[in-house]
């Protein structure tokens, strides 16, 4: 298996529903602040990317809920990149507090000229960045043999 980013962030109270937990919708917006960092990390300034000629946007986004997180708790957002394919690539968020599992799943992401919205070819440098955290395995985090 390779590496695999992760992004730490603290739930912020206005975060949390009536139940006391954190808003289901708002773990696509974690996933998006996660990809942020990842691509700042390892791949540089997304803006040069657009500018070059390419864009990067979700196909399909999928989250399985295990069990809610809460108000101040840190929750860390693992980013295994599952596919790295011609035009897309697919990453499979796993969300954690501490040793619980909160939420897992999977996101689509295909690549676009950002002027005619056209699917484009992964940029090499892309790709070279992200190697190194291709998982390899092609099964949804906690599965066996994951």
């Amino acid at each position: 298996m390779g590496e695999v980013f992760t992004h730490r962030l603290r739930v912020r109270y206005s975060e949390c529903d009536q139940q006391g937990v954190v808003f289901n919708g708002h773990y696509l917006f974690y996933y998006d602040v996660a990809l942020t960092e990842l691509w700042r990390a390892l791949v540089g300034d997304y803006g040069q990317m657009v500018g070059d000629g390419y864009d990067l946007v979700v196909a399909e986004a999928r989250i399985r809920y295990r069990e809610g997180a809460r108000f101040d708790e840190l929750l860390e957002v693992s980013m295994p990149v599952a596919h790295l394919g011609t035009t897309s690539m697919i990453v499979r968020p796993v969300f954690r507090v501490g040793e619980r599992l909160i939420a897992d799943g999977e996101v689509r992401h295909v690549f676009i000229d950002p002027a005619s919205k056209g699917k484009r070819e992964m940029p090499e440098m892309v790709r070279s960045a992200l190697t190194p955290y291709l998982d390899g395995t092609g099964r949804p985090p906690g599965t066996p043999g994951a």
